[in-house]
């Protein structure tokens, strides 16, 4: 008896999981994935994204952004060339917009992809916890379902119910799949904000693609290259004060 608990012990050990540690809420889920890789997952990140927009009438416009990642809660987007002055910081739940190098809007804003997709592993869970508390997601909702032929937890949501904020996460490897939302401008317009082509990176993963679905239609996808773990960054890119002076390298 001594020895098949042993094995089962190791077993678990060696698959990352704790034998303690059961997955019964939304809350267990959220430790789990930070439990999983807080050691391991990279703190930096840069990379270049090719953003394409799809309109209703058929067209699409693609345009080029750099992007710098520092955990937890820090992002910073240059929408075009960085000399440019033109970007977003998404900084510890606000979002502030630059034109020309100018402030042009600044307000609250929390980016589930952001804490969902990266801050889960590297803040710690009772952060995450209440942040996603805070944005309406039920943690007490937690079934078990499939996404792309492989198993997934769904948290906020039953069965069939595509419309209540949730999100999805893979099983195995503990990474965030999808969250379904309102979306900012409209309320009553639902995304699907899913995330693909999972890449091993720095003792973590990063998803080089996103695609946001609306209504049932595709209306924007990120593909990421250039992409780099670990870099060193200058807290300074991310101080709103200083984007105009602080670009990335």
């Amino acid at each position: 008896m001594r020895r098949c608990l042993l094995l089962v012990v190791t077993v678990s050990i060696l698959a990352g999981i704790s034998p303690a540690q059961k997955i019964r809420n939304g809350e267990d889920l959220l430790r789990a994935m930070h439990d999983r890789y807080s050691q391991t997952w990279y703190r930096t990140l840069t990379f270049t994204q090719k953003s394409t927009t799809y309109n209703p009438d058929g067209t699409s416009k693609v345009e080029t952004w750099y992007e710098s990642l520092m955990l937890p809660a820090k992002l910073r987007i240059d929408f075009g060339p960085p000399p440019d002055g033109n970007g977003a910081l998404l900084v510890d739940e606000n979002v502030s917009i630059f034109r020309k190098g100018k402030l042009s809007v600044s307000r609250p804003d929390v980016n589930m992809l952001l804490v969902l997709g990266f801050d889960v592993y590297g803040q710690p869970p009772e952060r995450t916890i209440g942040i996603v508390t805070k944005e309406g997601f039920d943690l007490t909702k937690l079934r078990e379902d499939t996404w792309e032929g492989k198993p997934a937890y769904v948290v906020g949501a039953a069965k069939g119910d595509l419309t209540s904020r949730q999100f999805w996460i893979e099983k195995d490897r503990l990474l965030f799949l999808r969250v379904i939302q309102p979306a900012v401008q409209d309320e009553k317009n639902l995304q699907d904000i899913r995330f693909g082509d999972y890449r091993p990176l720095a003792g973590g993963w990063l998803a080089a693609y996103v695609e946001v679905v609306s209504n049932g239609k595709k209306v924007f996808t990120e593909e990421y290259s250039d992409i780099q773990a670990n870099p060193k960054l200058d807290p300074a890119l991310f101080d709103p004060e200083q984007f105009a002076a602080k670009r990335p390298q």
